[in-house]
């Protein structure tokens, strides 16, 4: 199992959720919805951390008006970061069902 961030992991997991629109503006907003706040700097490190462990892969999305121009760079899970997102919530439900009452 690849070793990374909790933060990474959760940036993962929104990369995965959000298929063929995720970004960083977009990525962050969905962690800030679900409560965990982060910059949008600290999104873009975490996705291209995670790109270069090879659990995410990047593309260039086409040029918008409302971004001057510019491309969004798109990130999707490959087969091994949809792995480790297997592998940690296996690992997880497994602490889960040890502890009494939840």
């Amino acid at each position: 199992m690849d070793q990374i961030s909790e933060l990474e992991e959760l940036v993962l997991m929104a990369a995965a959720a959000l298929g063929d629109d995720a970004y960083g503006l977009v990525v962050r907003d969905l962690l800030d919805r679900e409560g965990r706040s982060a910059t949008l700097a600290t999104i873009h490190s975490a996705l291209y951390r995670l790109e270069n462990k090879g659990l995410l892969r990047s593309r260039l999305g086409g040029a918008t008006e409302e971004r001057g121009g510019r491309s969004k760079r798109i990130f999707e899970p490959t087969s091994t970061g949809f792995a480790t997102l297997r592998d940690r919530r296996a690992l997880r439900n497994g602490l889960y069902r040890l502890i009494p009452g939840i």
